[in-house]
Order: structure tokens, then C-alpha cells, then sequence
């Protein structure tokens, strides 16, 4: 097993606390050395130059289905040659009135090489696979779609 890590830092700075008035940029920095610059989302008085922790949850999301995804494809014997995703996650109230990232969906585009071409059937158990392998997806309550044109 294993554990994952991020320092979360904030400070108020000169601005007054009051709700409309406190800064709400922060930084989360990994044990890596990489540092993002955070905000809470511009709905909610954020700064739009930063990531929110929603669109971060969406991302981690569409990342660990790709990353397990591309596992679950290569042990098969297909190449992938490039996968991209414009995934949406939607913010609304969830069952018991509160609000959350109730459901993302995930809209990958793949293109495969080599010799071996999945078909319609083989991409959607690749991606059931992937689904049910996927760390973040079997962390959260979240409904997680994959919607492929096909």
C-alpha cells in the first residue's frame, strides 16, 4: 500500500474576513516539489487563474480512468497512441439537499496503432475495466459516466 501527500497553504494576507472579502487563493504543494496555485471556484468569489478543488476532483477522476485505462489496454495487446478527455463534472444537490460533484462525465477520444484494432465491444469492457480498477472512482460516491460516440 501506499500513501499520497499534499500541504495545503493559506493566508490571510491584508484583505478583511468578512465573506466577500477574504482571499481565497491558497497553494497545494506535493512532497515532489510541485506546487499548484489554488482557489475556490469563480462561483464562489475564487480566483478564475487558479484550480478549484472541483475541477481538481474532475481531473484526478478523468487522469486515474485514463492512467488505468491505458494499463487495462496494454495488458490486452492494443497500442494506444493518444488519449484525451474533456471531462465534466456536475455541481449540484446530491440526495440528502447538500451540495457536490454529484456525477462526472468522461468523454475520452482515443486513437490506437499496431495491428491489433479494439472493437465497440472491447472498449466498452476496457472501460468498464478501467472504471472498476480506478483508485479515485472506488474513493467517492461520485457517478462516473463514459460517454463514447460510437
Amino acid at each position: 500500500m501506499s500513501e499520497h501527500k499534499a500541504t495545503i497553504k493559506w493566508s490571510r494576507g491584508d484583505k478583511d474576513f468578512t465573506y466577500k472579502t477574504y482571499n481565497r487563493d491558497h497553494a497545494w504543494k506535493f512532497p515532489n516539489g510541485v506546487e499548484v496555485p489554488a482557489s475556490a471556484a469563480p462561483a464562489y468569489l475564487g480566483n478564475p487563474q487558479r484550480v478549484d478543488p472541483e475541477a481538481a476532483l474532475v481531473a484526478a477522476l478523468s487522469s486515474c480512468h485514463m492512467l488505468t485505462f491505458l494499463a487495462v489496454a496494454c495488458n490486452r495487446g492494443f497500442v494506444v497512441e493518444s488519449y484525451e478527455d474533456e471531462a465534466i463534472g456536475h455541481l449540484e444537490k446530491n440526495a440528502a439537499g447538500k451540495m457536490a460533484i454529484t456525477r462526472v462525465d468522461l468523454h475520452p477520444k482515443i486513437a490506437f496503432g499496431g495491428a491489433k484494432t479494439p472493437t465497440a465491444a472491447d472498449l466498452e469492457w476496457l472501460h468498464d475495466k478501467a472504471h472498476k480498477e480506478c483508485f479515485i472512482a472506488n474513493s467517492v460516491t461520485t457517478e462516473v459516466h463514459v460517454v463514447t460516440k460510437g
